[in-house]
C-alpha cells in the first residue's frame, strides 16, 4: 500500500463507522484523491458512492436498433435512450441525454448496461458522495496489514490506527468473556458455529476457487483468505493449510516473481524463515 493510500485509510478511521462525506475537509490535503480512491476501491478496501460518468453503445445494442421495434425486448423509453447513445461518435455523458428525467434515465442506463447493450463507465459521484471502509478493508487492517519501509506518518494518524486495533481487540475480548460465562454445555456448540470449517471443506473451497478463477491448480493464497477470513483467522487458515500439506492433499509453493501482484496480495503469503513466502496452492 502506498503511503498516500495508507494515510487516506487512516483518516477514514477517525470517522464514525469509518464512513465520511467524500468532500469532507479531512481529505483536503490529499492530491489526486480520485486516483487514491479508485486504487483502494479496486482492491475492495474501501467503497464509495458511484454514478455513471460515460456510456457508449456496444455491438449487441447497435444490432438491436436494426430490428423491428415490435420484436425487441426493451421498452420504448429504453429504445429512445439507446438511439441517443448510438448517434454519438464515441462515449457520451448521461447529462447529454435530456429525456427522460435524470432518475429514470440513470435507471434505464443501468438496465441497458446489465443487458450488455451499452458500456457504462462508473466514477465517484460528483455531488453528495460518501466513502467508507469495507468489511474486507477492516479485516485487512486488523489481520493482514504489515507495514514495511519508511514513511512520514503523523502521530494523529497513528492514534487512529491504535484506536481501531483496540476496538477490534475489545470486541474479541467481549466474545471470549461471553464464552467463559456461558455454561460448558453451550460453549462447545458456540465454538462450532464460529469455526466449524473442516479441512475437507477448505480443500473443496480451494478446488472451487481454482475452477472459477482458472488458475490451473496454482491458486494464489490471497483468494482463499478473501473467502475464508473471517470466519477463520489468518493463523487458523495457515495451520489448516500445513495440515493438508502434511497429509499430501495439497502442495504449497513459493512466489518467485511478484510482478503482476499487488503488495497486499504478496503479503497474504505464508512467510518462511528461508526462501520466499508460500504463495500458490496446488491440489494433488
Amino acid at each position: 500500500m502506498e503511503t498516500n493510500e495508507l494515510k487516506f485509510i487512516l483518516k477514514l478511521l477517525e470517522c464514525s463507522d469509518y464512513r465520511s462525506s467524500y468532500g469532507a475537509s479531512i481529505f483536503d490535503s490529499f492530491k489526486g484523491k480520485d486516483k487514491i480512491c479508485f486504487s483502494l476501491g479496486e482492491r475492495e478496501l474501501i467503497d464509495y458512492t458511484r454514478e455513471i460518468a460515460t456510456v457508449k453503445i456496444l455491438l449487441p445494442g447497435q444490432a438491436l436498433l436494426n430490428l423491428d421495434p415490435k420484436e425487441v425486448p426493451i421498452t420504448e423509453k429504453e429504445r429512445r435512450v439507446l438511439e441517443k447513445i448510438s448517434k454519438a461518435s464515441g462515449k457520451i455523458s448521461p447529462g447529454k441525454i435530456t429525456s427522460p428525467k435524470a432518475s429514470e434515465r440513470d435507471e434505464i442506463l443501468k438496465t441497458l448496461s446489465d443487458r450488455g447493450l451499452i458500456e457504462a463507465e462508473m466514477k465517484i459521484k460528483r455531488t453528495k458522495a460518501e466513502v467508507w471502509l469495507t468489511e474486507r478493508g477492516v479485516a485487512y487492517l486488523r489481520d493482514d496489514y504489515v507495514p514495511k519501509g519508511a514513511a512520514n506518518i503523523s502521530l494523529d494518524l497513528l492514534s487512529n490506527y491504535l484506536r481501531f486495533l483496540r476496538k477490534a481487540l475489545h470486541s474479541t475480548s467481549e466474545q471470549v468473556s461471553t464464552l467463559i460465562s456461558t455454561p460448558a454445555s453451550k460453549i462447545e456448540s458456540s465454538v462450532e458455529k464460529i469455526t466449524d470449517i473442516s479441512d475437507e471443506e477448505i480443500l473443496e473451497t480451494i478446488r472451487k476457487l481454482d475452477r472459477e478463477l482458472g488458475t490451473d491448480n496454482y491458486l494464489p493464497i490471497f483468494h482463499l483468505r478473501q473467502k475464508l477470513q473471517p470466519p477463520l483467522t489468518r493463523d487458523e487458515l495457515d495451520k489448516a493449510l500445513y495440515r493438508l500439506q502434511a497429509s499430501d492433499q495439497i502442495e504449497l509453493s513459493t512466489l518467485l516473481d511478484p510482478t503482476g501482484y499487488k503488495p497486499e496480495e504478496v503479503e497474504a503469503g505464508i512467510t518462511q524463515n528461508i526462501g520466499g513466502s508460500l504463495f500458490f496452492i496446488g491440489v494433488y
